[in-house]
């Protein structure tokens, strides 16, 4: 007996289309390794056509009044909230997450960071006018940029979504999205759910592959590219991009420092590094996974660290006791297998390093010691259950094996020396600073990274100003 597979389609100016030269992609779970659904492989006529139905739609959309979009995000949030059961399961399967963990961890921030950029909406201002040359005065206006081609990941495909396209909306913009190709289901009950709230157009989904990325990017539509990924496809989108001066927005890669001192609340800190390492499996360019840690404190540290991983527990999406579920892929199985296998003699790995099961994609929290600062572990993004660690010996050689990478999104201090944490916070170059704590996001606060993390802000008041152009108006006052 067979199970039919789901059908997902793409949302082109309000309506639910297959790809137009009839083309699929299998969508798997990972949990399970299965085939679940059947999605477009989107090519560009129907690239083509999504950008005609945002570009269409985007003048009736830009002359809206804050007010008026500001009403309909939270037409959204209630009605994401309403149906978070289903948004939970379609993003369980879309994943492997655990649903406990999905519906309290993840639906009430992504509701919340609506609610927020519908508050950002009413806020849309300029600097005050005023005669900077005699007989002259000066205005400042804020406008939407137009049609923005958006790209999300795989990682926390909704989440991602509502970071994209939240802000957007508010500031007036029209929006294609794509969701990964391995994740595009909770993305398409998204636009289902979105379809009675905004204008036809305004709003638009397709599915497919890298080159479906492609095609949106170099499409002569787009006011702007904004993509959450990997640092390859982020230098990609940077360059297409390039070719007709189109705005980007980079949210890339990430190899958060965790910095430990002696003075450390040292269970606190295990208990905490080890949720915010192993959360979603560590495929999370902020996850605390690279920990530096003060010589007097390091084999202590490293054996409660690898307790801590022995007491994790990753299993399937039904499983009230898990705190993450599989890879995403198995070629992220695989990579991540392949950093473990190609350690260093020096390495040493104090627990984990292994697959789970020989179903789905699931692999063992890890913990890697005996690392040198060159080591391709400690320079390369894992994007899976594994935390490394390094002993330094003093705050000078913790910084610069902090900054010594590629990367620099997100970090992290443990201290309760006050003044060093504020030396610390002041010194890592990275787009976030924790301290004594790792990973919590607000959605008033903005997230985003320097270097190869790329450029651009999610969240926040800056987040919303990406999506505006500014334009100086001048008058005369002689009439």
């Amino acid at each position: 007996m067979t199970t039919e597979l789901r059908r997902l389609r793409n949302y082109i100016g309000g309506e639910f289309k297959d790809a137009a030269d009839g083309r699929t992609t299998e969508v798997v779970n990972p949990a399970t390794g299965e085939v679940y659904a059947t999605a477009p492989l989107s090519g560009q006529a129907d690239v083509d056509a999504a950008m005609a139905a945002a570009a269409a739609a985007f003048p009736g959309w830009r002359d809206t009044t804050p007010a008026e979009r500001q009403k309909a995000l939270l037409k959204i949030a209630d009605a994401f909230e309403a149906r978070a059961d289903e948004l939970v399961a379609a993003e369980s399967e879309n994943t492997g997450k655990p649903l406990g963990l999905t519906a309290s961890e993840e639906l009430p921030p992504m509701v919340d960071q609506i609610r927020f950029f519908a508050g950002a909406a009413r806020l849309l201002e300029g600097r005050s006018a005023g005669e900077y040359m005699d007989g002259m005065t000066s205005i400042i206006r804020r406008e939407p940029v137009g049609v923005c081609a958006q790209v999300a990941p795989w990682n926390y495909p909704m989440m991602m979504a509502v970071w994209k396209f939240a802000p957007a909306i508010a500031a007036g913009n029209t929006v294609v999205l794509k969701p990964s190709d391995t994740t595009p289901a909770s993305t398409v009950l998204m636009a289902e759910i979105i379809d009675s709230v905004l204008p036809k157009g305004v709003f638009n989904v397709i599915c497919g592959d890298r080159e479906t990325g492609r095609a949106m990017v170099e499409h002569s539509t787009p006011a702007m590219a904004s993509i959450t990924g990997s640092v390859r496809a982020g230098m990609q989108v940077a360059e297409s991009a390039s070719k007709d001066v189109k705005r980007v927005h980079l949210e890339l890669g990430g190899k958060a420092p965790v910095v430990v001192f002696e003075d450390a609340d040292l269970a606190k800190a295990v208990e905490d590094i080890a949720v915010a390492g192993y959360f979603n499996a560590g495929q999370d360019c902020t996850a605390a996974t690279r920990v530096l840690v003060h010589e007097s404190i390091h084999d202590e540290f490293v054996a409660a660290l690898a307790k801590a991983a022995a007491d994790t527990k990753t299993g399937a999406p039904d499983d009230e006791d898990v705190l993450y579920g599989p890879l995403n892929n198995p070629n992220q199985l695989k990579q991540v297998a392949g950093f473990i296998e190609r350690l260093p003699a020096h390495a040493k790995v104090e627990a984990g390093g292994h697959r789970v099961g020989e179903k789905g994609y699931f692999y063992a929290p890890t913990v890697v010691s005996g690392l040198k600062q060159d080591d391709e572990i400690i320079q390369n993004e894992v994007f899976g259950p594994v935390i490394t660690v390094q002993s330094f010996t003093d705050e000078s050689q913790a910084l610069e094996y902090a900054n010594g990478v590629e990367f620099a999104l997100a970090s992290s201090v443990w201290t309760k020396d006050h003044g060093r944490a504020m030396r610390m916070s002041k010194n890592l170059d990275f787009g976030c600073v924790w301290i004594n704590t790792h990973i919590p996001l607000v959605a008033e606060m903005p997230h985003g990274g320097f270097k190869k993390s790329g450029y651009g802000k999610d969240l926040s008041a800056y987040g919303f100003e990406d999506y505006t152009r500014i334009k100086h108006v001048m008058t005369s006052l002689d009439g």
